[in-house]
């Protein structure tokens, strides 16, 4: 799609949905979601943005890029572990089998960097050097690779909260998750990474960092919510950071991030509003990114999303 045409979308872009018919409706920061009689969840995802653990505005077609490349995702890595998914109705819907979900948020790094209060570039730089229960070496410069990659898990804030630090000794210890299972989560996380970065290696980009929901299924480990996109993931164009490694050119959500830190907003207070022109670059990141990682041409659903979301979903 052209600049142009994103701008034009900025005022259609999926902002609210009634899920009302389908039964109650409950929201997150991104999804609309409605629990099924069979066992089942109806998930929207919208064209809402959040950073700073903040809803910040929507991005035009940004819930299609999520929930088409997460699916895309799901099918690429269902031998690492199982994912919620059991169809794509819509650009914008997946309908997934109800999980429990644990009380973490796992986020993999595989380089220092961030401009959040919980990114390990932050902390460095503040003077810590144990962080989320890793040891980190003096000496270490922004964007600089990890010797690994390394596991570094968030409690799970409410709507309006903030995400907090937690080591794996924590989430045991207060009784979050048993130390078998969480010894799976880390197994699969670092496994699913692994394939992320293989398969962003191939399209030119760089996997820096991730977050990954996982919950229990018929009480078995399951990957649920969102996978590899540039809302839940951090992405480099490979070329770019090669050639400055300190200011890499990105597809996901630092673009943004970094706009509202230029003025001074990281979460505290209203944030300031997004003009048209900026909101459809950040648009044509998304569908790039999107592109370069699957190799397919996006197209763009019809408008308006929510009449055609509530007509594909009569019958779900």
């Amino acid at each position: 799609m052209t600049h142009d045409e994103l701008v034009q979308a900025v005022p259609h872009a999926l902002n609210e949905i009634d899920l009302s018919p389908l039964g109650a409706q409950t929201s997150g920061k991104v999804r609309e979601m409605v629990a099924l009689p069979n066992g089942s969840r109806v998930l929207v995802t919208t064209d809402r943005v959040s950073a700073f653990d903040v809803v910040l505005g929507s991005i035009p077609f940004k819930g299609q890029v999520l929930n088409q490349l997460s699916a895309w995702w799901f099918e690429r890595t269902s031998d690492i572990v199982q994912n919620h998914v059991l169809a794509v109705p819509d650009e914008n819907v997946t309908i997934a089998v109800e999980a429990v979900p644990l009380p973490v948020e796992v986020v993999v790094r595989g380089f220092i960097t961030g401009v959040t209060k919980t990114s390990l570039w932050t902390m460095y730089q503040s003077g810590a050097r144990e962080v989320y229960g890793h040891t980190l070496p003096d000496g270490l410069q922004k964007n600089d690779a990890l010797s690994q990659a390394i596991v570094t898990p968030t409690t799970k804030a409410g709507l309006g909260g903030h995400d907090a630090p937690i080591t794996a000794q924590q989430i045991v210890a207060r009784g979050l998750v048993n130390a078998d299972l969480w010894a799976q989560v880390e197994r699969v996380a670092l496994a699913l990474f692994a394939r992320g970065q293989q398969v962003a290696r191939d399209a030119g980009l760089i996997l820096v960092d991730t977050k990954y929901e996982f919950g229990l299924i018929d009480g078995q480990l399951s990957l649920i919510d969102e996978l590899h996109t540039p809302d839940s993931s951090r992405y480099w164009v490979a070329e770019s950071y090669e050639r400055d490694s300190s200011n890499p050119e990105s597809f996901d959500k630092e673009f943004l991030r970094l706009w509202f830190a230029a003025r001074g907003y990281t979460g505290d207070g209203a944030p300031p509003p997004m003009p048209p022109e900026f909101v459809a670059q950040v648009a044509g990141r998304y569908i790039a990114a999107y592109e370069r990682l699957t190799g397919l041409a996006f197209k763009a659903g019809e408008t308006p999303a929510a009449v055609r979301i509530l007509e594909r979903l009569k019958n779900p």
